[in-house]
């Protein structure tokens, strides 16, 4: 049997890959880690087929380290017995929670088969938005962007997690960029907003993403 890692997508519940909406119906029980994941995942399964995972939302390694190992013990025995799945906004693989569980059934769990169903990660959501073209050739780095935090140096970059929107606008702005936000972009029950001042998102939020782009790169006229 199998654990499927099934991204949703950006939060609408039409942009769940064909594949992932298979597998959700397919298996015999389906794993959340927060409220915006099971209401998706509520859009293709019963509420009876659900089971909430708890995941702290901590920097603390003995405190995460003891979510993942609890989750995983959770899941492995219902992964051996029958297909399950646990789901995640986005892709599993990006900045997911997922990774932490893989890692840890791999490392206590062997014996539980694991197989990744992507989905529309929220780079590409924010990439359709703002009307980005990623061509051939070009340069774009993903980083986290936590507390004001502004990493530097690629000419654009994509930035998650930005909970100090002020502080990291500065920091981009006399690095040499221009910047763009954007928050809880295709969620259908939220109110998406797409930015250039940093006012507007003030207060911290998860879901919030940021654009940068140098406006003089490196080897341009």
């Amino acid at each position: 049997m199998t654990l499927y890692g099934i991204g949703l997508g950006p939060g609408a519940t039409d942009l769940l890959a064909v594949r992932g909406k298979r597998r959700l119906e397919s298996v015999d029980v389906v794993y959340s880690p927060g409220r915006l994941s099971r209401r998706v995942a509520t859009e293709y399964v019963p509420d009876s087929k659900l089971g909430d995972l708890e995941f702290p939302m901590t920097t603390d390694p003995d405190e995460l380290q003891a979510a993942w190992k609890a989750a995983a013990a959770e899941v492995a025995p219902n992964a051996r017995d029958a297909d399950a799945a646990f789901v995640t906004l986005g892709d599993p693989c990006i900045y997911s929670t997922f990774g932490h569980l893989r890692r840890t059934l791999r490392d206590r769990h062997p014996d539980v088969d694991v197989e990744v169903v992507p989905g529309v990660s929220s780079m590409t959501a924010f990439a359709s938005v703002l009307g980005i073209d990623i061509d051939v050739g070009a340069e774009l780095t993903l980083r986290e962007a936590t507390d004001g935090v502004a990493p530097t140096g690629p000419n654009r970059l994509i930035l998650f997690k930005v909970t100090d929107a002020p502080t990291t606008h500065e920091k981009l702005v006399e690095a040499g960029y221009d910047v763009t936000f954007g928050r809880r972009l295709f969620m259908d029950t939220e109110e998406t907003l797409v930015t250039n001042d940093p006012e507007d998102v003030t207060d911290r939020d998860y879901y919030t993403l940021a654009y940068a782009e140098k406006r003089n790169p490196t080897g341009s006229e």
